[in-house]
C-alpha cells in the first residue's frame, strides 16, 4: 500500500498537480487521494483507473500502478478482511463521484436516507461485528448522507411499502426514521418514491441496488456490496429501476402513506404498552 501511495505521489508530482487538482480532474474526494497516497487506504480499480488517467499516464506506467494494486488486494493481510475495507471504500467512490444516484430497495431503507440508530442495527446483523466497527461504519454512513444536501446532485430512491414495515429496534425508532423520511423527502435534490402494497411490482425484487450516474451500479448482497461497471449489466439495472420508479408514488400521495403508516406505528405502541 505504501509503494502503490508512494509512486501515485511521484507521478503525481511529475505531472506539476496538487493532490486537490488530480481530485478534480479524476472526480474522486480529495481525502481519498490523499489517503490513497499515504498507504492508508485501498484504491478500488475503477478509482485507480481515474487517478490513472487524470494523470496521463502510458500503458506501461498505468500497468505498473495496477500490477501494485494487484499485489496489495493478494496481501493476506488485505485478503482476510476482503468484502469489508475494500468493497466499503469502493461503494463510497462510486457514490461521492455520482451527480444522480438512483437507489431501489425491497427490504430495507437506502443507506442514504438511515438514521445512526437505523444503521446501527443494520451493521449489528453483520457476522463478526464489534462495537468499535460498528460505531465507525455508522459515523461514515451518516457523515455521507450530507451528499444529499449538496447542489447539483440529484438523488432518487424508490421503495416497496414493505421497507416501511421491515423494522428493527422498537416503535420509537422507527417513528423517528420515518420522521426523518418526511424531512428528506421535502429536499428539492431528493425524490422519494413508494411502491405501495396494493400495487403490483413490475419486476420480482430479488435485491436492492444502486445506480451511480450511468457508470456503475452498486449490488447489495448478505454479506457485502459489490460495484459493477459492465455497461450492459449497468443498462439492464436503468432499465429495470425505470420500471419500478413508474410504479411508485410521488409527492404528496407519498407523504400521505408516510403519515399512515407513523400512525399505526403509534397504534402498535400503544397497544403493546397498555
Amino acid at each position: 500500500m505504501k509503494a502503490l501511495g508512494a509512486r501515485l505521489r511521484g507521478l503525481r508530482a511529475e505531472a506539476g498537480l496538487t493532490g486537490a487538482a488530480l481530485a478534480e480532474r479524476a472526480g474522486v474526494g480529495q481525502p481519498t487521494v490523499s489517503k490513497v497516497e499515504n498507504g492508508r487506504m485501498v484504491p478500488s480499480a475503477d478509482v485507480l483507473d481515474r487517478l490513472s488517467n487524470a494523470l496521463g499516464l502510458d500503458g506501461a506506467t498505468a500497468r505498473e500502478v495496477r500490477d501494485l494494486l494487484v499485489a496489495v488486494m493478494a496481501s493476506p493481510e488485505i485478503a482476510k478482511t476482503s468484502g469489508e475495507a475494500p468493497d466499503r471504500a469502493t461503494l463510497d467512490e462510486a457514490v461521492r463521484s455520482a451527480r444522480l444516484v438512483r437507489s431501489f430497495q425491497c427490504v430495507i431503507l437506502p443507506a442514504m436516507l438511515q438514521s445512526a440508530e437505523y444503521a446501527r442495527h443494520v451493521f449489528d446483523s453483520a457476522p463478526h461485528t464489534t462495537p468499535e466497527v460498528v460505531g465507525r461504519a455508522v459515523a461514515a454512513r451518516i457523515e455521507r448522507q450530507s451528499l444529499l444536501y449538496e447542489p447539483g446532485r440529484e438523488s432518487v430512491f424508490v421503495l416497496t411499502e414493505g421497507v416501511l414495515r421491515t423494522w428493527p429496534g422498537n416503535h420509537a425508532l422507527m417513528l423517528a426514521q420515518l420522521d426523518r423520511l418526511l424531512a428528506v423527502e421535502s429536499l428539492s435534490t431528493v425524490r422519494l418514491g413508494v411502491i405501495p402494497w396494493h400495487k403490483p411490482v413490475p419486476v420480482m425484487p430479488r435485491h436492492g441496488f444502486t445506480l451511480c450516474d450511468s457508470r456503475a451500479v452498486v449490488v447489495e448482497t448478505f454479506r457485502s456490496e459489490q460495484v459493477l461497471d459492465d455497461s450492459a449489466e449497468v443498462a439492464a439495472y436503468e432499465e429495470t429501476f425505470s420500471r419500478f420508479e413508474e410504479a411508485a408514488v410521488f409527492g404528496p400521495e407519498v407523504r400521505e402513506l408516510l403519515l399512515r403508516v407513523m400512525a399505526e406505528f403509534r397504534d402498535l405502541e400503544t397497544s403493546t404498552t397498555r
